[in-house]
């Protein structure tokens, strides 16, 4: 159990008016704080009614004043979120309403949570383990469909059986190993070398399994970086607000409009992409704009995907070839004829790099924005057999099972070339210390602080 006794109180919906507004509390003295301010309808208390019912009732500040008229429920814990006791109002949305509520349930005793608390004593409390917690924080963030069915599967535990299984099969190897070694007089069947290779080559290639898993999963959790590149003009910020399906960049006929990156999440082809509107890469004596083409450099460099625009109604130049050529030697490359509306250049017999996807386009129409869509999930494939919710999703994790799978792979190495096998009990209780970080058994404090940091305040 949590070792924390206080009661901790946060607003638990986004900053400023909305329909509903929800206060939220957890600790000892939820229910009691609760009570004191809320007013329920009838006779009954709220410790009169059956846990995880909805009250109706008036809510009231400080000064035992009504501010709202409110719902509240509370849970008994272990069986809650957090597995300690909470209450929860709904109210009105009104900030000033939650405002004078949270004022109330903190002169009572209360304490304003921190980012991530809640799940944070979840975790404590054992009602969820690590990589179910950063699940929370991936559905939260989710930009896409995707997105939000791998946080869902990860939340409900897909990926902590997925390394349980494997865990589980180490522990086997390792009890197997002890057994043989502390009752060497016991009629018990050691292991085989033949048959320990086997059984770790199998975890290894569990291992290998997952790991390849990351960088679709990491995509899913935090967008694909894309690049729309080009000169300028070409229209980029078009592209950008057509697929945004709103005017996020300013678009003029002006060349050199954009001076700095512009992003916008987006959903194209199933995926999460972080859209960067760049500055046109040109040479100029602007000092402001030349900044812009820096910058537009670096987020090609850093890009998983990129987009080179060429203008349909202007010849194309030899920059342009080469800013294409720069551009798949960076990252996986569509080329983008845009402005398909307006009447075409002549098009000069170009020798394209060999499996280049090229997508013509007209942001102002939409006519083709379903094959650019059809072209990005093209270059980004789902993996065959990997359920949502399976999948690594952060460096952290990806870095957890790697530890673990070069110990496993340590271990049968050393087998195989006639080490003994107590020796290769501390390659294989390493790998199983790796696993135990992915589900937080075995994990630091401050590795446990940076994870809750990156929440809301609420959750």
């Amino acid at each position: 159990m949590s070792s924390q006794q206080d009661t901790i109180v946060a607003i638990a919906t986004p900053p400023g008016p909305g329909a509903i507004g929800v206060l939220r509390l957890s600790g000892p003295g939820a229910v009691r704080l609760a009570e004191r301010c809320f007013r329920p309808l009838g006779h009954k208390g709220l410790r009169d009614r059956p846990p995880r019912t909805l009250v109706y009732g008036s809510l009231l500040d400080r000064d035992g004043v009504v501010i709202d008229q409110a719902l509240c429920t509370v849970s008994y814990g272990p069986h809650s979120y957090t597995g300690e006791d909470t209450a929860e109002f709904q109210c009105h949305g009104a900030p000033q309403v939650l405002s004078l509520g949270l004022e109330a349930l903190c002169a009572l005793g209360a304490r304003l949570a921190g980012p991530g608390e809640f799940t944070r004593r979840a975790f404590l409390n054992g009602k969820l383990d690590l990589a179910q917690a950063e699940a929370v924080g991936d559905l939260l963030e989710a930009t896409s469909r995707e997105g939000v069915r791998q946080a869902a599967g990860q939340l409900a535990g897909a990926l902590s059986r997925r390394i349980g299984e494997i865990y589980s099969a180490l522990v086997d190897v390792m009890a197997h190993f002890h057994a043989v070694l502390d009752y060497p007089d016991e009629d018990l069947d050691p292991f085989t070398r033949e048959g320990l290779s086997a059984a770790l080559a199998e975890q290894e290639g569990a291992l290998d399994a997952l790991l390849s898993t990351c960088r679709r999963g990491r995509q899913l959790a935090r967008g694909i970086p894309c690049a729309l590149v080009g000169q300028p003009n070409v229209g980029k910020s078009s592209l950008l607000n057509a697929l945004a399906g709103f005017e996020r960049a300013i678009v003029t006929d002006i060349p050199g409009t954009t001076r700095d990156t512009v992003e916008a999440n987006v959903e194209l082809g199933g995926l999460p992409l972080r859209l960067i509107d760049t500055a046109g890469l040109r040479d100029s004596d602007d000092p402001v704009e030349r900044m812009g083409v820096e910058r537009s450099r670096a987020a090609m460099e850093q890009a998983e995907l990129i987009l080179v625009l060429w203008d349909s109604s202007v010849r194309v130049t030899g920059e342009e070839v080469a800013l294409l050529e720069r551009a798949v030697e960076l990252a996986p490359t569509i080329l983008v004829w845009t402005k398909g509306d307006l009447p075409t250049a002549p098009i000069p017999v170009l020798e394209l790099p060999e499996g280049l996807r090229v997508v013509e386009l007209s942001a102002r129409t939409g006519e083709g924005l379903d094959r650019l869509e059809e072209a990005v999930a093209a270059l980004f494939p789902r993996e065959s057999g990997t359920p949502y919710g399976q999948m690594l999703t952060n460096q952290r994790q990806e870095e957890a099972a790697g530890r673990a799978r070069a110990a496993v792979h340590r271990a049968r190495e050393a087998l195989e070339a006639g080490v003994t096998p107590d020796a290769l009990l501390t390659d294989v209780e390493e790998a199983l210390a790796a696993l135990g970080e992915l589900t937080g058994q075995s994990v630091r404090e401050d590795i446990t602080d940076r994870i809750f940091s990156r929440f809301c305040v609420g959750k």
